[in-house]
Parts: C-alpha cells; structure tokens; sequence
C-alpha cells in the first residue's frame, strides 16, 4: 500500500458513537525516483562491454531487449567496435549494414544510414587466412564495407590478406577519410612503377590527414632479386614534383621487411613531426639506394623516443645487421630494441637511454655493454625479449644451465650497477 492512499479507521460494532476515522500520516511519502539520463546509461553500457569477457558482452547485449530506451543506447555501443574471428561473422555483419543502406533514402535527416555510422573500430587482425577464395571474397566485401562506414577511425587487419587497388581506393576515395586514425596489419606489394606518387599506399596516407598509427608488413628481400639489384647501379626516382606527405599527428610507424619501396621513400622525404615510436626492420648490410631502413632512423631519429628493431618470424628468416650508431642518429631515446645479431654500438658521450631490449643474452654481447655503460647513466632495465625465467621447482642445475644460466649471471652483473634484468614478459627472476 503506497503512502497516498487514503486510509480510514472503523470503530467496533457496539461501539456508542459510530463513525469513521481519517489515519494523517505522520511524515511526507518518498519522492518518486528520477529516471537517470540516457548518458549515463550509456556510460555503464560503455563500461561493461569493455570489460572483453565474451559472456559479460552477450549478456550486456541483451539489455537492449529490456524497453525501447535500452535498445537506442545499446545499438550504438554494439556497433562501434567490432572483432571478428571467422569469415562468417563478417559476412553476416556486412550483409546487415549492406541491406541498411540500401532502405536508407535521403529525405531521412540523419546524413549516413544506421548502424554504418555507429562503426569506428573494425578488427579482423584475428581471422585466419584459409586460401585465395576466401581473400578475394574478403577483398570484396571490404570494398563496399568502406563507403559504408563514414566515421571509421581504426581499421586492422591479419598480414596475410593482400588488399587489392580497389579496396585502397575506396579506403581513401571514400567520405570523410580524415576521420582514420589507425591503420594496422596492411600487407605491402612493391607496384609496378616506382613512382611514389603512385603508390596507392602514398595516395591513401595522402587523403588521411589525421592518422596517428600506421603498422605495414613488406613482403621481404629475395636474395636473387637482392644479387641482381647490387650487380648494376640503382638510382631512386626523382622527387622533384613530389609533394610531401601532411601527417602532423603520426607518432607510431612500423615498416617490417621492408628494405625499400616508394611507401618508404615517400615517407623519408616527409616531415614527421609527432613521430615518437618506430619499429624497422634492419637492412644495414645493404648499401644504399637499395635500402632505406638506415637512412630512415637517420632522418627521423632525433624526435623518437622508442626504436625498436625487428625481423618478422618467417622460414627461412634471415637475420640482418643493425647500424653500429643508432644512439648517435636517435639522442632522445627512452627504448632500444635491438636484433640479432646485436651490433657493436658506438657511443662517446653520455646518452639518456632507460630501457635496452635483446633478443637474449650472449657472452659477446655482454662485452659490448659492459664497455658502453659509463655512457648510459639513466639506463634502468635489461630485457630479454625472446627468453622467460624458469619457474619455481626447477632445479638449480636446470636454472644454471644454457641461456638460463647466461641470464642469472648477466642478472649478477646489473645488480651491481642497480640494472634490472627482466624477461620477455618483463618480469624479475623469482
């Protein structure tokens, strides 16, 4: 019984006086609730599906079947990063926004049709690669998924898939290409001419401005190809009309075996003024023209703050050598990452290096640093990048034995200096 329903009292039957009596309630009833606002439903919403449990997603999902309301903040939420792992769920996503845009008329006040425009983030860095027919088929669908979604701002992709000429142009052709601001996982094929201008990866970083990641993997150096090209002179194509790239907000790239290509030579000649993060592949045994990977940290060096060197995992891989002054090209340094085989680095005045990055530890190596460590007086840790420390009921045998062994007296050594030595999961030894 609610507090504003009116109550009377009855007295007994064979009472002398009859009548009725009016209960007053003694205190004001509670004030109704205020609904919360459509923002801060969308705020928890927000706040559970970034949770990335797949069971807390699918059921913060169906909240959007509780009333109408739900259902209006929730769609939004639902489309705004997508992941897929299957090409299935792709198709059926794409069939959907598909089919929305073609009931979408333009007497509608809404610009783009729904759930299009909700789509920021498209994730398919997980989906396998099962053949040629099902790239073209994925190929396709992402040629017609790009004019689709107008607001998409980071898009990423397995390496494997090649994406073709029609489905860069339509990534950068399409409406409101500044909004990108990640690309990530794009597969990079040499074109035919060697003009950068005409790269469809020059035109499409052209028409994005605003881009702050870019992430490309090379298809690698064929060493016939490579014996050829060092048996004649080769000279890079002019620049004279080459416009430079304006990508006042790219802070990370990463070009992985890559020695060289009109992308690479587009971007060497271009200000890259918010560049902090570079990763590269090194090539610094191949002399240039051929490769650009050394002449591209030492043009852009000096602004970075992490360099991290790195040859994808591939069979046969072919390790190359790195530049022996690559503290002397970046003297902002915070993280150097470097691959083997490790290079004799030179250094003659102090540097603010913090964290140095191996692959794993060497006796040679440790020669190396041991001599360079007056010069680093900031540096803090050691990691290995390819190598974890034994867990806990290992034997001391097995803990002193082979790269383990080399760890824990490398572990010995730092200490004295106040070094961590850390592992690939930058841990400590337990």
């Amino acid at each position: 019984m609610s507090s504003t329903d009116t109550i009377f009292l009855q007295p007994r039957p064979y009472a002398r006086l009859a009548g009725m009596l009016l209960v007053v309630p003694l205190l004001p009833g509670p004030k109704p609730l205020k609904p919360l606002p459509a923002e801060l439903w969308a705020e928890i919403f927000t706040h559970a599906l970034e949770d990335g449990s797949s069971a807390v997603t699918q059921r913060t999902s169906t909240v959007g079947d509780v009333c109408k309301s739900f259902h209006e903040i929730m769609q939004p939420l639902l489309y705004n990063s997508v992941v897929f792992t299957r090409l299935q769920q792709f198709e059926k996503f794409f069939k959907r926004l598909h089919n929305a845009d073609q009931k979408w008329d333009s007497i509608r006040r809404i610009p783009f049709s729904t759930p299009g425009r909700w789509v920021q983030n498209v994730d398919l860095s997980d989906l396998p690669f099962e053949g040629q027919a099902q790239a073209m088929h994925l190929d396709g669908m992402l040629s017609q998924l790009f004019q689709l979604t107008p607001f998409l701002s980071s898009f990423m992709i397995n390496p494997a898939f090649l994406l073709s000429k029609r489905a860069l142009a339509s990534l950068a052709q399409r409406e409101s290409s500044s909004n990108i601001r990640r690309l990530v996982g794009l597969s990079y094929l040499p074109p035919p001419t060697s003009a950068a201008d005409e790269d469809p990866f020059v035109q499409l970083l052209r028409s994005c401005p605003n881009i702050e990641e870019f992430i490309i993997v090379g298809q690698g150096l064929d060493p016939t190809e490579l014996e050829f090209n060092f048996s004649g002179s080769m000279d890079l194509p002019s620049l004279i009309a080459f416009k430079p790239l304006d990508l006042p907000k790219l802070r990370l790239i990463s070009i992985l075996s890559m020695h060289s290509s009109p992308l690479m030579q587009a971007l060497l000649n271009s200000p890259l003024p918010s560049l902090r993060k570079l990763e590269l592949t090194p090539y610094d045994d191949i002399p240039y023209p051929a490769s650009l990977s050394t002449e591209f940290i030492i043009a852009h060096g000096k602004s970075l703050h992490s360099l991290q060197l790195l040859t994808p995992k591939s069979w046969p891989t072919r390790l190359r050598p790195s530049p022996e002054r690559l503290l002397e090209y970046c003297p902002n340094l915070n993280h150097l990452s470097l691959e083997t085989p490790l290079p004799d680095l030179r250094l003659t005045d102090a540097h603010q290096l913090r964290i140095l990055s191996i692959a794993r530890p060497t006796p040679d190596f440790w020669r190396v640093l041991e001599e360079r460590l007056p010069f680093l007086p900031n540096l803090a840790v050691v990691r290995t990048r390819d190598v974890r420390w034994l867990r806990k009921g290992i034997s001391s045998m097995a803990q002193g034995a082979g790269v383990q062994g080399e760890m824990r007296e490398w572990k010995r050594r730092l200490e004295r200096r106040n070094i961590q030595l850390l592992d690939t999961d930058w841990r400590r030894c337990e």
